[in-house]
């Protein structure tokens, strides 16, 4: 036969419950567990948990790491890169200080060299002067301007000989239209120039017509004016334009050339003053304002 039937327990019974003794068929034994016991699971998925921790910052940590290394590395760099700008900077400041103070010498050095070469064409032309406005003819010779300058000579009461005339010629135009370009004339002397310039200036002074082609001889267009000068240089002819403009500006009352240099003249009783650049001329100029 089976185990017997455990029966519930009857009224009767009840009784029974407080009594010391317990029927075994009707008490479970639960077995208590020791805290060690119970905390051992959650210390090992602690530990589990810190050591995983510990491995990703450490794995971070190296990342971090790495980079920083690259940072510095290349702030090193940029250092240097910095450091060889600066340092090339600081050369090309002192190049650029030396080739300043170079590029002032040299023009110290060229305007000595073009105020050299200035009195060398003044000196060159020192026995020279010229006429102006004088009509050319087809068949002009070099014979026919000596030719005119004696028989000018000759109405200034200053005679000069063919010997007198060492060269003569007409100043090439640029503009082949313009035909009537001035005369050069070189005499044998400059006291023979100067005599020439001064008694032009007597002529002009005494007669209301003023030179013109009759005084060279032309049988026609005899009334055309004519102008005697001095051989100024290219930076004479300049000064003298704009020593003139000081003129017209009333600024200054005389103005003239003498030995291929030009002079400007305040009033009568004031000193004459020699121009020798266009700047002298602009202070001047200001001076007056």
């Amino acid at each position: 036969m089976g185990s017997p039937i455990e029966k519930s327990v009857s009224a009767t019974e009840i009784n029974l419950l407080g009594s010391d003794v317990t029927p075994p068929n009707y008490v479970h034994y639960r077995m208590k567990r020791s805290r060690e016991e119970m905390d051992e699971p959650i210390t090992k998925q602690f530990n589990d948990f810190k050591e995983e921790m510990r491995k990703m910052m450490a794995g971070q940590f190296e990342k971090q790491t790495s980079t920083l290394r690259e940072i510095q590395q290349t702030n090193q760099s940029i250092e240097s890169s910095v450091a060889y700008l600066t340092a090339q900077n600081d050369e090309l400041k002192k190049q650029l200080i030396q080739l300043e103070h170079q590029t002032r010498e040299d023009k110290k050095y060229i305007k000595i060299l073009e105020n050299r070469i200035e009195e060398m064409q003044i000196g060159n032309r020192k026995t020279n002067f010229v006429i102006k406005n004088v009509p050319k003819s087809d068949s002009e010779t070099k014979d026919d301007l000596v030719e005119m300058v004696t028989t000018l000579s000759q109405n200034l009461n200053c005679s000069i000989s063919k010997n007198d005339v060492k060269d003569i010629y007409r100043v090439r135009s640029r503009n082949k239209e313009n035909r009537n370009t001035p005369i050069v004339v070189e005499t044998s002397s400059t006291i023979l120039k100067t005599e020439i310039l001064k008694m032009a200036k007597v002529f002009n002074s005494k007669h209301k017509s003023k030179l013109c082609c009759k005084q060279l001889g032309f049988k026609t267009q005899v009334d055309v004016p004519i102008f005697l000068s001095e051989h100024l240089t290219l930076l004479g002819s300049r000064l003298y334009f704009l020593a003139r403009d000081l003129i017209k500006s009333g600024s200054y009352k005389f103005c003239w050339t003498a030995y291929g240099k030009v002079f400007i003249k305040k009033d009568e009783h004031s000193s004459a003053i020699c121009i020798r650049s266009e700047a002298q001329i602009q202070q001047l100029s200001l001076l007056q304002q």
